[in-house]
């Protein structure tokens, strides 16, 4: 068994394959998400729509940013956890939305790297460092929760507990807390 992600340790061996590491199992590849049954149709789904809105938008990369956007659009659950009443998905959809004509440009042509998450060994190809550990992370999330899919939800938590993601930054400036967020979920209130 894989020991869990930290950053003290590095999991991931330098065997330079375009995988992702989880403590959840055997690798995720990024590239073919459609075909893991770790994650559900919805999950699989999102991850398609990421890839199509960073080619539209002319990223080289998936970022988290992008992976927010798809999740959002098309994750019932995932929308609940994010508005819980108050609204700030819209808000959080309408900077996601600027992203190509005005807020986000500065990511144009850069690296999402957040730093704050092991650095993945080798290059994922199409996949900014932040937005494959997310996806693996959501499934090492599942699993601890007893489930044997990653769901909206699971990667909706991956995506809030790296502090330095695109993702997280446009959940700042849209007036979302994410402070009780860690590797594991929400923090327990």
């Amino acid at each position: 068994m894989n020991a869990p992600l930290s950053r003290c340790a590095d999991p991931y061996p330098r065997d330079g394959l375009n995988a992702v590491y989880s403590s959840s199992g055997s690798s995720l590849d990024p590239n073919h998400v459609a075909d893991d049954a770790r994650l559900t149709a919805e999950v699989r789904a999102v991850v398609a729509s990421a890839r199509r809105r960073a080619i539209r938008d002319g990223d080289r990369l998936v970022d988290t940013a992008h992976l927010l956007h798809s999740l959002l659009e098309l994750d019932p659950a995932a929308r609940e956890a994010c508005d819980a009443g108050t609204g700030q998905v819209a808000r959080v959809l309408g900077y996601l939305v600027q992203r190509s004509i005005g807020y986000g440009l500065r990511w144009s042509g850069s690296v999402e790297d957040s730093g704050t998450l092991p650095v993945i060994a080798g290059p994922v190809s199409g996949w900014s460092p932040a937005a494959a550990v997310a996806v693996s992370r959501a499934v090492a999330l599942a699993k601890r929760r007893g489930r044997t899919q990653a769901d909206g939800v699971d990667l909706f938590d991956a995506l809030a507990a790296d502090p330095d993601c695109r993702a997280v930054e446009v959940l700042h400036i849209a007036g979302f807390d994410v402070s009780g967020y860690r590797d594991e979920g929400p923090v327990a209130s």
